[in-house]
């Protein structure tokens, strides 16, 4: 465990600063309770007693004091009064609690983030992997994976190339068990994964290992269930949700009646203090916002939630002024170009989004049991797509937590559900990969990806990680995708590029090639040949951007990556000054079946 050192101690908190506060000696407290007649703070330094240790009103709907008595590691609770009404509430900017309907706990960042210099990579050398605290490692039986446990696995993600990790939702939520999506207290982190300092030692072991952390975050509802925020100081309407939430018709949500009013300056103030919290205290480098179309409407059919949306550019306009290079993703899969746009071309300022374009098209292509019914044409069309011009405001992949449940399964098991291991399987998700890992936008692979996980992804399962030795060469694989992905050999900085081009689209044979670079020349121009079919091709006949050498980089096909793969005789070819499919010269190369081939052009 890391040594701790105390920060100096300020004489007064921060001014309009919430929650807990130290103070030089004891602890200051500051809640919003507009409806509130009286409110106290109870806890272990009083025996809970409401009537020692009374808030005064600031007159603004907030209550503040003093409490020298109250020191770092007690629990304490707010009790309202409101009329008739006696409510304990847990402060819903507690940085730390002892279970979702627990207590808050006073908690005081001295943690030593001495030696942590990293700093975000390039959004354009990114290679994301998703993963769940609580699956991604083993922990004892019975109990979830913690922030511990997964930093033992950090080094297989270094190993393979992973240069940021994103995280799925870690905001204490109901019980120990869950995907992280309903979140309860927002500002505290899940105690059975380990609680602010263990999320704090996962970042730092990250950033020595060269790895980003990007946090999953959800604003476009809160809970349902173990929600003290819910009519939290008495008061309502409609029947609804009180002062943190909407109290009509735009309370309504796929997960509940709990979208937070995005309207209200002191819950648009506490969802963006959030956001900063985690960037700030936490020293994560993005953050990935779960399904904004909810946060932007009230349904996706019209209904606009005009304050939604200026909430998101509050927030990012924020982030990119605050914390320069760091990363905002949406995940909103209506192709709103909107969405990355800058505010003032009317655009919500988010850096990159999932792409609805690139996963639908491509899963279906590799996962379809005909291969007549590959429509190549899609494919292209997935490729090309793009966001205001810039490829990198995408985030591309074929398995996310999304795609993997909710009643669809890893690509493995959704290709051949009696044989998720087997060579169609394999053959054809890794040609998925491959394409992830060579096409414009920011690739995403997610947890067990790498090591040829089965089945669909459940928050009760962590992963079969006795699967990396029994499938070594999947995770090489995956390894040399990476590496030219990253241009970690300076050879392929065009997969590093926004230039894309698709020059051969062949629906009988299924056969697309494209090429990409960066601003040209021999370590830039890379060329990519996939074959989305069952036969392979010993002399096909494509065009190429350039005449001479081109090295053969990956062959998708090599058994060294496991031994039933055939070894299609892939060679370096000679691209020769014949134009060929609108390019100005042409080659003949051998692809197998279900394959990826990459070739760099070599140096003249």
């Amino acid at each position: 465990m890391p040594s701790k050192k105390s920060p100096p101690a300020s004489p007064k908190p921060a001014a309009g600063g919430m929650g807990a506060l130290p103070l030089p000696k004891g602890s200051a407290f500051r809640v919003w309770a507009p409806h509130a007649e009286a409110v106290s703070v109870i806890g272990s330094f009083n025996s809970f007693d409401g009537s020692k240790h009374a808030l005064k009103s600031e007159g603004n709907g907030n209550w503040y004091g003093e409490i020298s008595e109250a020191k770092p590691g007690d629990e304490y609770r707010f009790e309202i009064k409101n009329g008739e009404q006696t409510l304990s509430r847990i402060d819903p900017y507690a940085r730390e609690v002892t279970n979702s309907v627990g207590n808050g706990v006073i908690y005081r960042d001295e943690f030593d983030w001495s030696g942590d210099e990293f700093q975000m990579p390039p959004w354009n050398e990114l290679v994301i992997y998703e993963l769940h605290i609580g699956t991604f490692a083993r922990s004892e039986e019975g109990k979830p994976g913690s922030f511990d446990d997964a930093i033992k696995r950090l080094r297989y993600l270094k190993a393979l190339g992973i240069n940021a990790v994103e995280v799925m939702p870690i905001a204490e939520f109901a019980g120990d068990l869950s995907w992280g999506y309903n979140p309860a207290h927002i500002f505290s982190v899940e105690t059975a994964y380990g609680g602010p300092d263990g999320f704090k030692r996962f970042v730092k072991a990250a950033h020595a290992l060269g790895i980003a952390v990007i946090l999953d975050v959800v604003y476009n509802h809160f809970g349902p269930s173990d929600l003290d925020l819910w009519r939290f100081d008495g008061w309502s309407e409609n029947d609804k949700g009180g002062i943190y939430f909407y109290n009509d018709e735009r309370s309504s949500t796929p997960w509940g009646d709990t979208r937070p009013d995005y309207g209200r300056g002191e819950v648009r103030a506490f969802i963006h203090d959030n956001a900063m919290m985690w960037l700030g205290e936490f020293r994560c480098d993005g953050l990935r916002y779960d399904m904004t179309l909810y946060i932007r409407s009230i349904s996706g059919n019209g209904d606009d939630i005009h304050e939604g949306w200026t909430l998101a550019q509050w927030i990012n306009r924020d982030v990119g002024e605050r914390f320069p290079g760091k990363i905002t993703i949406a995940e909103d899969l209506r192709s709103n170009e909107a969405i990355t746009l800058h505010e003032d071309q009317g655009g919500a300022n988010f850096g990159s989004q999932w792409d609805d374009g690139f996963v639908h098209p491509i899963r279906a292509a590799v996962i379809a049991s005909d291969d007549a019914h590959r429509d190549m044409n899609s494919v292209r069309d997935a490729l090309l797509h793009c966001f205001g011009g810039d490829v990198f405001k995408r985030v591309v992949y074929t398995e996310s937590h999304d795609e993997v449940a909710n009643g669809k399964a890893r690509v493995t098991s959704e290709i051949d559900p009696s044989d998720p291991e087997g060579w169609y399987a394999l053959k054809r998700s890794t040609l998925g990969a491959g394409l992830v890992l060579t096409s414009p936008g920011i690739p995403m692979l997610f947890q067990g990806q790498t090591i040829l996980e089965d089945g669909w992804f459940q928050d009760t399962e962590a992963l079969d990680w006795d699967n990396r030795r029994k499938f070594p060469g999947v995770g090489k694989l995956y390894r040399d995708l990476v590496r030219l992905r990253r241009n970690l050999d300076g050879v392929s900085a065009g997969l590093t590029g926004q230039h894309l081009y698709v020059h051969h689209v062949n629906n009988d044979a299924k056969v697309i090639a494209f090429h990409r670079h960066k601003e040209g020349g021999p370590d830039d121009h890379t060329l990519i040949v996939a074959n989305f079919s069952a036969v392979g091709l010993e002399s096909y006949d494509i065009g190429a951007p350039a005449a001479g050498k081109w090295i053969a980089r990956f062959n998708s096909d090599w058994n060294g990556y496991r031994e039933d793969l055939g070894n299609f005789p892939v060679h370096d070819v000679e691209a020769v000054s014949e134009p060929r499919d609108g390019q100005p010269a042409s080659a003949t190369v051998a692809v197998g079946p279900y394959s990826l081939n990459i070739y760099t052009l070599a140096p003249a």
